[in-house]
């Protein structure tokens, strides 16, 4: 028995260890992280409940909420309504306490869930085949860029450049550790497009696949037929997708993708503090074998029942690691639970509906912008619901000023691209109203 049976270790086992990797102190262990990052927490002396509770109370009242503002960003994470029936279903106990179903047995209702999200999923993107979530489409997006290279037996993926800066980063950092190259495309600076010539130029044998956005970073809807034509069936093509934008643009898997993923949020989930994220991830159903993460499929049982089990599990944790073609060890199921209430319950008429009015908004603003002296738009390929706009004036400040009117204004996107100085990326979704629309054109019309 331990001198002390509820801490982890004693002293003496933290100085052995210490000794061992040849540190002098804990702090010792994380020399390597920047100061900047070193925190003063500077708790308070202990109060009691109800003055805590009234300091608590007064300080949240200084926070604004996505509720009490106009949005005019997006760039991955969205805010659109979401019914009140969508928590109220999913607060409910039986789902809230599910966990990952190790036991397909006594777990049942999960994975009927995450059936269904599945095969939502693949009537959405147009595949054949989709597995049970993913963390968010960043890991999405790097995850579909290892399985080409399995596929492909290649060493090289291309990315374009228009694709969130975000996401280009995580396909780096994943690639980097398994060796393999990484090489952006450009985009077309007028078009905001695909930069085809360079996209031909680059392309050589050992490319595994291409990685693009539908719509881009910028909002800009890529013609997939002739990405696909241009890499040929030697190359795969892995498109990153907004779900809602799907509600009306041919599905990627109609027009020659072979992997579609992208960021789930927009079903149902609210933006918090930039998540939480939902990855969706689909496929061929021939390359079903190389997929990351679970599959789950529907089955009998031996008095004829309906069943639900776990297919396909590609993880380390349940296979060998040899022959494991991810590491991912969880799937974010709840906010797919999510996900799968929401397009329940809006179906594919009220999502065709909300991305028909997310693109009428955006491009009614859109037209007025063009119309002033001082904001016009940069780029002319087709958009969906977001697009950029170059200003007149110091962005950073204007977007100052709008908070004052609790509107949170264009992203500003010279922080990810020093060519697009003065530059912002601006969205709407059917959660603007009209007259939030007006007020905010009225004051880009307003501008110098």
């Amino acid at each position: 028995m331990p001198e002390f049976p509820y801490l982890p270790q004693t002293k003496k086992d933290i100085d052995e260890m210490m000794e061992v990797v040849g540190v002098k102190s804990i702090s010792e262990l994380f020399s390597d992280i920047p100061e900047r990052f070193e925190v003063d927490i500077s708790l308070p002396e202990s109060k009691d409940e109800f003055t805590v509770l009234r300091d608590l109370s007064e300080l949240s009242k200084r926070n604004l909420t996505l509720n009490d503002m106009s949005v005019f960003r997006g760039a991955g994470v969205y805010k659109h309504f979401v019914p009140s029936a969508v928590q109220a279903i999913a607060s409910r106990g039986e789902f809230l306490t599910a966990y990952t179903p190790y036991q397909a047995e006594v777990s049942q209702g999960t994975l009927q869930m995450l059936f269904e999200f599945q095969t939502m999923i693949c009537e959405l993107t147009g595949m054949e085949v989709a597995n049970s979530s993913m963390y968010d489409g960043a890991s999405a997006v790097a995850e579909a860029a290892l399985m080409a290279v399995r596929v492909k037996g290649g060493k090289k993926v291309l990315v374009s450049e228009a694709l969130h800066p975000e996401y280009v980063e995580t396909i780096k950092t994943y690639c980097f550790g398994s060796d393999i190259d990484v090489e952006t495309v450009a985009f077309d600076s007028e078009s905001g497009q695909i930069d085809v010539t360079d996209l031909q130029n680059k392309l050589t044998e050992d490319i595994s696949g291409f990685v693009l956005g539908y719509p881009n970073f910028f909002g800009i809807i890529e013609n997939l037929s002739e990405i696909r034509s241009t890499i040929g069936e030697n190359t795969m093509m892995i498109v990153s997708t907004n779900p809602i934008a799907l509600g009306i643009l041919e599905a990627p898997g109609m027009l020659g993708a072979d992997i579609v993923v992208g960021d789930g949020q927009p079903l149902g989930n609210a933006p918090s503090f930039g998540g939480p994220g939902l990855g969706f991830f689909a496929s061929k159903e021939s390359y079903i074998r190389k997929m990351p993460g679970r599959i789950i499929g529907e089955t009998k049982d031996n008095d004829g029942r309906t069943g639900y089990v776990m297919v396909l599990q590609t993880r380390e944790q349940h296979i060998r690691r040899s022959k494991a073609t991810s590491n991912i060890c969880s799937n974010h199921a709840f906010n797919a639970l999510i996900a799968s209430i929401y397009m329940s319950m809006i179906g594919s008429e009220g999502l065709r509906e909300i991305a028909k009015r997310s693109f009428d908004k955006a491009h009614y603003l859109s037209e007025r912008i063009s119309r002033t002296d001082h904001v016009s738009l940069v780029f002319t390929g087709p958009f969906f619901n977001e697009f950029v706009a170059r200003f007149d004036c110091d962005l950073k400040e204007f977007n100052k000023e709008l908070l004052k009117d609790k509107i949170l204004g264009p992203l500003e996107l010279e922080r990810f691209n020093e060519k697009l100085k003065d530059c912002g990326l601006i969205c709407t979704t059917e959660a603007n109203l009209n007259e939030e629309v007006e007020f905010f054109a009225g004051r880009l019309e307003a501008i110098g």
